[in-house]
């Protein structure tokens, strides 16, 4: 069968250029999407399987695809390179875009979490980390909190995190990399009873609502399973499959209590990222691997 593959930007129209945020039509995520986090997506998909130099040109022109104007992605592309995630590669007016060594780090340490999601086992060990950190280093204190978020943590109140795994070398790790050492401290321990644990899941996480955000992502995409799809409806389904699934990790740490609904997921998350890889792929690269002399002739306003 054939399936539309919905999966544009609402807000886009298509006598203007869109806004920089927009939510993507038929599977509504959560919150808006932005251009930087969904370029991490394609680099993350496309590119860290085969490392190599992709045209910024294309690059921009895949965002657009997605509802995003050219100015929104440029700015989105020249801020990953401000975070060192990527590095511009210049061959005369051409420019490239290639993955740093930190973006290599994150985005691999990103598919170990996606592809592992409630595959951990626990033996009942959890995680607290205190942290004092002042008011002129908050940024760093935000750069801890989504990492912490990204290894399964939860916020259980100002300046106080708490995993349900043993996390210390993880979270060790990370604070000097930060540079935070003496700025916190790491406890591992086990709740006192199983009412204690259940209180405590309570507290930090939302399990109804993980629940239903499984749901919606069974109910977004299980149409897609099977269906016939051209090279670019491919990509864009595969790429909002991906880009809508990698939130998993950073809100549930595993938690036996969405079990079913994880379970579920992610098996349709596996079987729609194998079997849409290669047309999704050939049209990724299609756009970012585009002849010099084309570029040359038809879009020299592209060039950088």
């Amino acid at each position: 069968m054939r399936a539309a593959a919905s999966v544009s930007f609402a807000s886009a129209q298509p006598a203007a250029d869109p806004p920089e945020t927009g939510r993507l039509l038929g599977v509504p995520p959560p919150e808006p999407v932005r251009p930087q986090d969904l370029a991490l997506t394609l680099l993350g998909a496309y590119v860290l399987p085969r490392p190599r130099a992709v045209w910024s040109g294309g690059l921009v022109g895949l965002l657009r695809e997605f509802g995003f104007s050219s100015a929104a992605a440029r700015v989105a592309l020249s801020r990953l390179v401000n975070r060192g995630l990527l590095e511009r590669v210049r061959e005369g007016r051409l420019v490239d875009y290639t993955l740093s060594p930190r973006s290599v780090r994150l985005l691999m340490e990103g598919d170990r979490r996606i592809f592992s999601l409630g595959d951990e086992g626990s033996d009942g060990t959890w995680t607290v980390l205190w942290h004092w950190i002042p008011e002129t280093r908050r940024l760093d204190r935000a750069r801890l909190g989504r990492r912490l978020r990204f290894l399964g943590f939860g916020s259980l109140q100002d300046g106080t995190w708490i995993s349900p795994y043993e996390r210390r070398a993880e979270v060790q790790e990370l604070l000097a990399h930060l540079e935070l050492e003496g700025l916190a401290a790491v406890v591992v321990g086990r709740p006192g009873d199983a009412a204690d644990r259940a209180t405590l899941v309570q507290r930090v996480w939302d399990v109804r609502e993980l629940g239903a955000r499984y749901e919606s992502f069974l109910t977004a995409f299980d149409g897609h399973r099977g269906a016939v799809l051209d090279d670019r409806e491919a990509f864009l389904v595969r790429t909002n499959v991906v880009h809508r699934y990698r939130r998993f990790p950073s809100l549930d740490p595993g938690l036996p209590e969405v079990a079913g609904p994880r379970a579920r997921a992610a098996a349709l998350f596996g079987a729609l990222y194998e079997a849409l890889a290669e047309p999704a792929q050939r049209h990724f690269d299609e756009r970012t691997a585009p002849s010099r002399a084309s570029v040359m002739a038809h879009e020299p306003a592209a060039l950088s």
